[in-house]
């Protein structure tokens, strides 16, 4: 049976920077969790963050990818380079991924660790550009295909039966 990472926060939980979750609610997601299917895992708090903390967006337009090659930094709204922490959620997602056999991945969209079809430009404005986070980008290198919200459908399409 082929095992989903989750954004956690999609799932409810409360880890979001303003300590929120963001709950994805579709009928695939309560079969998936019944199937047991759903490997819930939040890349910034394993990177060490708190909850609730600073909003952070990957400066200068850039993407995780950037992020992930040293050519792009990872700051928060009070201007605290906190690259290193995204770079290690990243690496601890993949790790959590690669021991749970997780082929695939569900990850809330327009975060600098998440984000897979677009994120936030980095000037806290409220704008996204096409893009990837630290943490959709890492998996996707690895192997890991990924997949926003928007793409569930698709997604489903792509499992083995339970």
């Amino acid at each position: 049976m082929d095992r989903i990472l989750i954004s956690a926060c999609l799932l409810g939980a409360p880890v979001r920077y303003d300590g929120k979750g963001k709950l994805l609610v579709h009928p695939l997601i309560e079969r998936w969790r019944n199937e047991g299917r759903l490997v819930s895992f939040c890349p910034e708090l394993a990177g060490g963050f708190q909850t609730p903390r600073p909003a952070a967006e990957i400066a200068a337009n850039a993407s995780g990818d950037a992020v992930l090659a040293g050519e792009g930094k990872v700051i928060d709204v009070e201007g605290a380079d906190v690259t290193a922490m995204f770079v290690e959620g990243a690496r601890q997602a993949l790790a959590k991924a690669r021991a749970e056999r997780c082929r695939h991945a569900l990850l809330i969209d327009g975060s600098p660790s998440c984000g897979s079809l677009s994120i936030y430009d980095g000037r806290f404005l409220g704008e996204r550009h096409p893009g990837r986070g630290v943490t959709a980008a890492l998996l996707a290198a690895n192997g890991v295909e990924v997949f926003a919200p928007v793409d569930i459908d698709r997604l489903a399409a792509l499992l083995s039966p339970a």
